[in-house]
């Protein structure tokens, strides 16, 4: 039942009037983390990838010293002084589209893009999948498969071109997923700098990510490892970060999850200033960097030699 209204009798008397009913309670729902299915699928893509690209190889046809032909059949890899890292040959990864200059300035521009899903070997392909699931599942659970899947592509395209760009003498042919990754591990940085407010244990979350991010770049140094892809990767990611992977700030609640008629006394905006200022400069950054890259890459040719094969 309601409470009745002041009695004229009781403000004579001198008592006073009853208080205004209290507001209704009210809290923000717990926000439930996304379903994470585009990263699996892109480990399954990989690995099936990798399969056809193996059919396609058919390291028996061409060769008596494949690797466990008893066992795999068409399937087995080449010999070890063909390739250490249990794959296909050169000639099989540039005819199903690996990194090389020359073909991408004779107009083949997919290749920036086909380069990603293909890998110089079984080694090779185990250790980019596994980095694949430690990072990107919890990147995917807390923001979704769209901004996920746009961060890992264009990534990729980013350390395709600076792999491009970094081979002046056209030698390279490069494969793997790398630069993606290392978009990732940028945009975990990058996300951690923007989203700075919500964090507990800030520095150590920041030295123990720049860690990490070292010691897998310090990789790019081992022979035949295309760095530059890695940074290319790492650089992309690190703006696209900015861009894609805004939190709003701590108390902040969506005008939808507020019961009608209840009044906030303090209401916040969704983002605090300097993540406009982060997001529109680390965009601005990275569209000119794109265009500039894609620009040179078409403005300069290089005449190349017999090519060698790095992997990302």
């Amino acid at each position: 039942m309601g409470k009745r209204p002041p009695n004229p009798s009781d403000i004579e008397n001198g008592l006073p009037p009853l208080p205004p009913p209290a507001r209704p309670p009210f809290r923000p729902p717990i926000p439930v983390p996304w379903y994470a299915w585009l990263v699996p699928l892109i480990f399954a893509a990989n690995f099936v990838t990798f399969t056809i690209t193996m059919y396609v190889n058919d390291c028996p046809a061409r060769s008596d010293e494949c690797l466990l032909f008893d066992v795999l059949g068409r399937l087995s890899f080449q010999p070890i002084k063909e390739n250490m890292l249990l794959g296909p040959s050169i000639p099989t990864l540039r005819r199903l589209g690996a990194l090389e200059r020359r073909l991408v300035e004779e107009g083949e521009r997919w290749r920036l893009i086909s380069c990603i899903w293909l890998h110089g070997g079984l080694l090779h392909l185990l250790a980019n999948m596994i980095s694949l699931l430690c990072i990107g599942m919890r990147l995917e659970q807390e923001f979704g498969f769209l901004r996920i899947g746009a961060l890992y592509v264009l990534s990729g395209l980013g350390g395709s071109l600076m792999s491009c760009l970094t081979d002046s003498r056209g030698e390279r042919v490069s494969v793997g997923a790398s630069g993606a990754l290392f978009g990732l591990l940028g945009a975990m940085l990058s996300e951690l700098i923007t989203n700075w407010t919500i964090y507990e244990n800030k520095c150590t979350a920041l030295m123990t990510l720049i860690l990490i991010i070292a010691l897998n770049l310090s990789v790019g140094f081992l022979p035949r490892v295309d760095n530059s892809a890695h940074c290319g990767g790492f650089l992309a990611g690190f703006l696209l970060g900015f861009v894609l992977l805004l939190r709003p700030q701590y108390g902040y609640v969506s005008p939808k999850y507020i019961p009608p008629g209840y009044d906030m006394k303090h209401k916040k905006s969704k983002y605090k200033c300097y993540q406009h200022v982060f997001r529109f400069t680390s965009l601005a950054i990275l569209l000119a960097g794109f265009i500039a890259g894609y620009a040179k890459l078409l403005r300069e040719h290089t005449v190349g030699s017999e090519p060698f094969r790095d992997v990302n």
